[in-house]
């Protein structure tokens, strides 16, 4: 009776034994798996992708100064290259892929491609050459738009990183005009003075960026930009 009780013990510790190695086997799994899943890219996350934009608004600033450089260039290179290194921080504390980068949407679309006409019409005679209207002058894209115009249509918006007082960067607009920007989502507005060059047509600085962004969000979609001054 005695020697039962013993292994009947015996084998009680075994399978406790047992039962936690198997746990412990499936902790060490389930850590594994989790650390497999790794940082968010922008494909995965709108806060992602916002940093990935400005990261690769602030590259190809960089690469335009390099290919065309000019007496200041030296300078606004080192002070982008120190920005680059702070949107790389901001992709390491948001759990993102550090280093990512993607450039400005509205570079990025595709041309429109042409239709074709669905029933095929006879050449036309050659008709003469009515008296040309006057002429009216193209909507502007740049700098020559006319004041509360709106511009850069179809654009994103994201920060570009600098710090100081609201300001906006532009590559179309020179310094000293203003843009009034606005959130489509939020309804938050803010009018800014473009300061440098950058990029893209409009970049916000973080200033003003905080000024219209949605909480967490580095991108702002749908958005109005109007040259007012």
């Amino acid at each position: 009776m005695s020697r039962r009780r013993t292994l009947g013990t015996k084998k009680k510790i075994a399978l406790l034994v047992s039962a936690a190695a198997v746990a412990g086997g499936g902790a060490f799994v389930m850590a594994s798996t989790s650390n497999a899943a790794g940082p968010q890219s922008a494909a995965e996350s709108t806060v992602c992708q916002g940093l990935a934009t400005a990261l690769g608004n602030n590259q190809k600033f960089i690469a335009d100064q390099r290919a065309a450089p000019d007496a200041q260039s030296a300078a606004r290179v080192a002070n982008r290259e120190a920005v680059i290194a702070q949107i790389e921080r901001q992709q390491e504390a948001s759990g993102c892929v550090v280093g990512e980068s993607a450039q400005d949407s509205q570079a990025a679309q595709p041309p429109q491609t042409a239709q074709p006409s669905q029933t095929a019409q006879p050449p036309q005679a050659a008709q003469p050459a009515p008296s040309a209207p006057a002429a009216s002058p193209p909507p502007a894209a740049g700098g020559g738009a006319a004041t509360g115009q709106q511009v850069c249509n179809g654009s994103t918006i994201t920060l570009s990183g600098e710090g100081g007082a609201p300001a906006a960067s532009s590559n179309q607009f020179p310094a000293g005009t203003r843009l009034k920007v606005t959130n489509l989502d939020n309804n938050k507005s803010t009018t800014v003075e473009v300061t440098s060059v950058s990029g893209s047509c409009a970049l916000l600085n973080n200033a003003a960026f905080e000024q219209v962004r949605e909480p967490g969000k580095f991108l702002i979609r749908r958005a109005v930009i109007e040259k007012v001054g």
